[in-house]
């Protein structure tokens, strides 16, 4: 995947890519943008862009081969969802001595470091910065320069204040990327010494092209729904799973006709009984939450009159027909619920019975 092939944001990737032509490229790069906007995919590309042996250019700008062993090693890491995976059930497979003492990395090239937020608590640890801190200061062996990925801006307090000491001093030949949805969760002294860069999000025309060439086996309309929901995101569009977002929709949509305009909760009961326990049940009903909440809020759309903002533009007749029965008022305590519902499956609580309480609690 050269750069040609990274969708939007254009004079923002070739700004980087011209620093790295005039060797002026900072040490410190927070990449910011909302989640799909590309941030990870972007760090890839100039870690391998530093780092490749058979260097090319495109536009008379710097860009990567993709073939070298450095690219491919680099590249082994582009499924981050997956390389996680296998660091999570590595370690899960060590002695319980050794899981506490043992941070999750992302390494398929000795000189490129990725470090993902550490599970449970899902954070940046100070065991992860202190493994930076123990090899940044080596001049790499394989490559160029050593890169350093820190895939997400929740750091835990220590682990941040360890990082700037890094910043304060690093060494030439190192570089380190700061993804980050929300740059004010980053301590202010990390903003200070590093480069801002935002990736914007990008419009729905612009998501729609790309899913024309990239999904020519959706339709018009599922094209420009998925372009709706992605909010901007390229990468959310890409993987958008839609059977499982319109069968969670059409659950959705029972429930909320359930609660709005039916005092006949037969089929409502059908839908929770499938809410199961497990890992799936756990998924499915996080999707059926997110779908919930995307249709709340194009109801408060409808009752605004603003339906040119409505996400779910192809039922939005369906939509119309159910804002005549939910007010402002009954929208908040909507949402409201479905915060219990959450809390709830933190607890564990039957999931099922959940739902129907949720549904039946709103019945006008």
């Amino acid at each position: 995947m050269p750069f040609s092939d990274f969708h939007g944001n254009t004079d923002v990737v070739n700004r980087l890519r011209d620093m790295l032509h005039r060797k002026h490229f900072p040490q410190a790069v927070i990449l910011s943008g909302p989640a799909g906007s590309g941030k990870y995919t972007l760090a890839l590309m100039l870690a391998k862009t530093m780092n490749c042996l058979a260097p090319i250019e495109t536009d008379a700008l710097p860009d990567f081969c993709g073939q070298c062993s450095n690219c491919a090693r680099i590249a082994q890491s582009e499924d981050l969802e997956a390389r996680f995976a296998e660091a999570v059930e590595a370690r899960e497979n060590l002695r319980e001595t050794d899981k506490k003492e043992t941070r999750l990395f992302v390494q398929t090239h000795p000189d490129v470091l990725v470090i993902p937020p550490d599970p449970p608590q899902m954070m940046i640890k100070m065991d992860q910065v202190r493994r930076v801190i123990e090899t940044i200061y080596y001049r790499p062996g394989d490559a160029k320069e050593r890169v350093y990925i820190f895939t997400d801006s929740a750091f835990m307090k220590e682990a941040a204040n360890s990082l700037l000491k890094v910043l304060e001093e690093p060494p030439e030949f190192a570089t380190i990327f700061l993804l980050a949805e929300n740059t004010g969760e980053l301590l202010p002294t990390l903003r200070s010494r590093s480069m801002i860069v935002s990736l914007r999000a990008l419009s729905v025309e612009e998501i729609e092209q790309y899913l024309g060439k990239h999904r020519p086996q959706w339709t018009a309309k599922q094209r420009s729904l998925v372009a709706r929901l992605a909010e901007g995101a390229v990468g959310r569009a890409r993987g958008f799973d839609l059977p499982a977002y319109t069968a969670a929709r059409a659950h959705a949509l029972a429930m909320l006709n359930s609660a709005l305009r039916s005092g006949d909760h037969s089929e409502l009961f059908k839908i929770t009984e499938t809410y199961r326990a497990g890992a799936e049940g756990r998924t499915k009903i996080e999707n059926l939450l997110r779908t919930l909440y995307s249709l709340l809020q194009d109801l408060t759309f409808v009752n605004s009159g603003t339906p040119e903002f409505i996400r779910n533009a192809d039922i939005q007749a369906e939509l119309q027909k159910l804002g005549e029965s939910a007010n402002f008022e009954w929208i908040r305590d909507a949402a409201d619920r479905l915060a219990e519902v959450e809390r709830g499956m933190r607890r564990n609580l039957l999931r099922s019975l959940s739902l129907d309480a949720f549904a039946t609690a709103l019945e006008r």
